[in-house]
């Protein structure tokens, strides 16, 4: 039977709540999670980084999800037209792993929240939190169960990791707006029968319109691909028309892609999402922290999604033990300033994808191989090493590097 109190209740069952709860059970609390949704459930976001890696390994996560046999990710390419660059995880400036997966997120959410239960955290899906009250004693959370059942349970701390979600900055009006152009996307899974030995390996990133979108190209194990495109609103309202028609044609068409997707089954029709990036006013408060999503979400462009929820997910779940033990410390310090350090490196890229800077870096003919070494540990996922120059001076690098680059180039 469940019991009304735990020291520690999560909400959200996915990755970063998965390696929340696997770290806490691990050290010995009670926890539980409340999810919302029934498992395996559809997500975006199939990419992974090999930061994610070391968040897995740690919890004791890692064994279990090599176990389903991903598609292994040794790399990047980038594609502009007849310019092409690859980043090789092997390569990288940081020392850490050189290899993630690509995976189907219904498969790889389930698996990790399956061995988080196998570890013995008790898990509540299809139970929607309603309401949280916070105190200096207890946190007490409010949620509907599968049978439409008004419940409560206490818990000495609170994680949201509940994602696009947002249940806590929904709850307590955190919620800020991004200094962002609203982008959106538009996706499918199709039969990639096509695909070559390298595209198996990569994603696939192709940059057109101006550098203002962009498509993916993530392939899995079982022959399938995973095809996006990200763009402006305009844009991807456009291709969604009439059941996406315009975008089956523009997968199907796209020259840099050379007939790839041509004719390819689609497995599902094209969805689309609008306007998801978005920030939080704080990441803590009087008995509780958010992590993943919850905190901010930027853009999918360099698939930081799941390695930022791991790596926040961890550091919750470490200073709320800690917090647990008695122990006294500041979590802006501690917490606030290590993500958004993270989160800002990030920023810094993406927000130089869609000017163009980046494209100049990377399509350049005569590009510093060290340069290139530490561009490639960020889109690893190591955006917290500062011995890398790319990280520790990320505001101005890129825009002084694409300078000389393009200058060099006006040369006589």
């Amino acid at each position: 039977m469940l019991s009304s109190h735990y020291d520690i209740i999560i909400i959200g069952a996915g990755p970063s709540g998965s390696v929340s709860a696997a770290h806490l059970i691990n050290k010995g609390f009670s926890v539980i999670v409340i999810e919302k949704s029934s498992f395996p459930r559809f997500v975006i976001g199939e990419s992974l980084l090999p930061h994610c890696m070391d968040q897995l390994e740690e919890t004791g996560l890692l064994d279990a999800v090599k176990k389903q046999n991903y598609q292994i990710k040794t790399g990047a390419a980038f594609y502009r037209g007849e310019n092409h660059c690859d980043f090789l995880f092997k390569d990288q400036f940081t020392k850490g792993w050189e290899w993630t997966w690509q995976v189907k997120r219904e498969s790889f959410d389930k698996t990790l929240i399956d061995e988080v239960i196998n570890k013995g955290v008790s898990v509540l899906f299809n139970s929607e939190v309603t309401n949280v009250t916070c105190s200096p004693q207890k946190q007490t959370v409010t949620y509907k169960n599968k049978e439409g059942e008004i419940c409560e349970i206490e818990g000495k701390f609170i994680i949201d990791a509940s994602g696009y979600g947002r249940v806590l900055p929904r709850l307590f009006d955190l919620n800020e707006p991004s200094d962002s152009e609203v982008r959106g996307s538009i996706f499918t899974h199709v039969e990639d029968n096509n695909r070559t030995e390298e595209a198996g390996n990569n994603i696939f990133v192709h940059s057109f319109n101006d550098n203002k979108s962009w498509l993916w190209a993530i392939p899995f194990a079982d022959g399938i691909t995973s095809v996006g495109v990200v763009g402006g609103k305009s844009t991807i309202l456009d291709l969604s028309e009439n059941n996406g028609r315009k975008f089956k044609e523009f997968i199907s068409q796209l020259e840099d892609l050379k007939g790839r997707f041509k004719d390819s089954k689609l497995i599902f029709e094209p969805k689309h999402i609008l306007g998801y990036s978005i920030g939080v006013k704080k990441m803590h408060g009087e008995g509780y922290v958010l992590c993943g999503n919850s905190t901010e979400f930027l853009d999918p462009v360099f698939s930081s999604g799941v390695t930022l929820a791991t790596a926040s997910g961890l550091i919750a779940a470490k200073l709320v033990g800690r917090k647990l033990k008695g122990e006294v410390f500041d979590w802006y310090k501690e917490y606030d300033q290590i993500i958004t350090k993270g989160v800002d490196v990030f920023r810094s890229y993406v927000k130089a994808w869609y000017d163009g800077t980046l494209q100049t870096i990377f399509f350049a003919s005569d590009i510093d191989q060290e340069f290139k070494r530490q561009i490639c540990s960020v889109l690893a996922g190591y955006v917290w090493d500062e011995t890398n120059p790319f990280i520790k001076k990320h505001k101005t690098i890129l825009p002084t590097l694409a300078k000389v680059i393009t200058l060099s180039k006006q040369k006589p």
